[in-house]
């Protein structure tokens, strides 16, 4: 049995762009795929630093209860962990802009958090109770988390957003709706050292 042209013709189409879809498809997959692992990267962001906003309240409770506190630290640190809270960000929309907003909201938080260690200094009483000890161990190894997390999310972003810029996936991921991720940046004025005198 002998086939027409026409049938060889029509056959090569077909594998053309059944191996065209193809290749299409596993770019999409590959992308989404990508896109996961910045998602479950993100969210591993978002769960330390929730441990720190979980463990605000007990060390609030817990200098108030052993000293009487000066209320506009505590304020300060209620107030910064409300604001970091209130900021939410889906990691579909991982922009520079939400980013941002996002890593002010902790970064207040830090700070306000330095300035109640910094007045805890001028009560011994409190440095020694048990539970400011342990809560403020809790903290430290927490701090240590977020750095540990942010910078597996931005290794899952660089590979994400390598992939996306690379050709030909940069042809498809517009198409596909797959944009760019932002990356953590170092808080402003952190490549300084910082002063110390005596």
């Amino acid at each position: 049995m002998k086939l027409s042209k026409g049938w060889i013709v029509l056959i090569v189409v077909i594998g053309l762009i059944l191996l065209l879809v193809g290749w299409v498809t596993g770019i999409n997959n590959n992308l989404v795929t990508k896109e996961e692992g910045v998602n479950t990267a993100w969210a591993n962001v978002e769960n330390v630093y929730q441990r720190r906003l979980d463990l605000i309240p007990n060390l609030v409770n817990t200098v108030k209860g052993v000293a009487k506190f000066e209320q506009q630290t505590l304020t300060a640190v209620i107030e910064a962990r409300a604001k970091a809270t209130s900021v939410q960000i889906n990691p579909k929309n991982l922009d520079e802009g939400s980013l941002q907003k996002f890593q002010e909201a902790q970064n207040g938080v830090s700070s306000a958090l330095g300035r109640l260690m910094v007045v805890v200094e001028k009560y011994p009483e409190l440095k020694a109770t048990q539970n400011f000890s342990e809560l403020q161990a809790q903290l430290e190894g927490t701090e240590n988390r977020i750095t540990v997390e942010r910078m597996k999310f931005n290794e899952s972003a660089q590979a994400y957003n390598t992939y996306l810029r690379q050709f030909p996936n940069s042809m498809f991921a517009g198409m596909f709706g797959f944009q760019q991720k932002a990356y953590f940046k170092s808080q402003a004025g952190a490549e300084k050292a910082p002063e110390v005198q005596f």
